[in-house]
């Protein structure tokens, strides 16, 4: 079944991927941001048109453990010289000059929650509406008792990435995944529109949450 939808297939999709620490006590800290942009075409296909990726120096305080090496291989070292993820969200948002996007992750919420801690550095990329590929996989393939990425890549008869848990493999296999959900869902008539999308697996920015709440009339006093 081809896809047809005209806004669909107009749409540029960003994927996104960020690998963190999670220091007790407080949010978690990314290290790594990977993001790589395209569409989808007819046949559902996926059209890359571009990447992007960057390491990340945590703020001052916030150590590697061996445990984050180990599955990351990511080391202190390594991000010695990085910038902060301010600096890297704004170049992010920096390359995206051409709007509409539509941004999606594998657990989105996570992905979401990191950009809004930096939305000063990234006003726009944070209020960019968001798809999750675990809602997705969800009603695409109703019969997996699980939705990891690793679950479903092995559903689709994907191998897993060369670099497994690095920012960029993940995420260009998180657009692997994203095309062949996207095409299969709409065979087996589960969505066939950009909107259908959005409506099965959309996540509201915080960002814009934020500003609806801030726009809403204050009461001053209780009576």
């Amino acid at each position: 079944m081809a896809l047809t939808d005209p806004d669909l297939l107009a749409q540029t999709f960003v994927g996104i991927d960020f690998e963190t620490l999670n220091p007790a006590g407080r949010r978690p800290e990314p290290i790594e941001v990977a993001a790589v942009a395209g569409k989808l075409t007819e046949d559902g296909s996926w059209r890359e048109d571009g990447r992007f990726k960057r390491l990340i120096r945590p703020p001052d305080g916030v150590h590697f453990t061996s445990f984050d090496t180990a599955q990351t291989g990511i080391t202190a070292a390594m991000i010695q010289q990085a910038e902060p993820a301010a600096a890297a969200l704004a170049a992010l948002e920096a390359l995206l000059a051409h709007p509409p996007y539509v941004l999606f992750a594998h657990n989105a919420p996570y992905e979401a929650g990191l950009i809004y801690d930096q939305e000063p550095s990234c006003p726009n990329l944070a209020r960019l509406p968001m798809l999750d590929t675990v809602r997705l996989a969800r009603t695409a393939y109703p019969e997996l008792p699980r939705h990891r990425l690793d679950d479903v890549l092995s559903h689709l008869g994907m191998p897993p990435p060369a670099g497994r848990h690095r920012a960029m493999p993940d995420v260009a296999a998180t657009c692997a995944v994203f095309a062949r959900m996207v095409t299969d869902g709409a065979r087996a008539g589960r969505w066939s529109t950009l909107a259908d999308l959005l409506r099965v697996a959309g996540i509201e920015p915080k960002a814009l949450r934020a500003d609806t709440e801030a726009a809403a009339p204050q009461q001053d006093s209780l009576f």
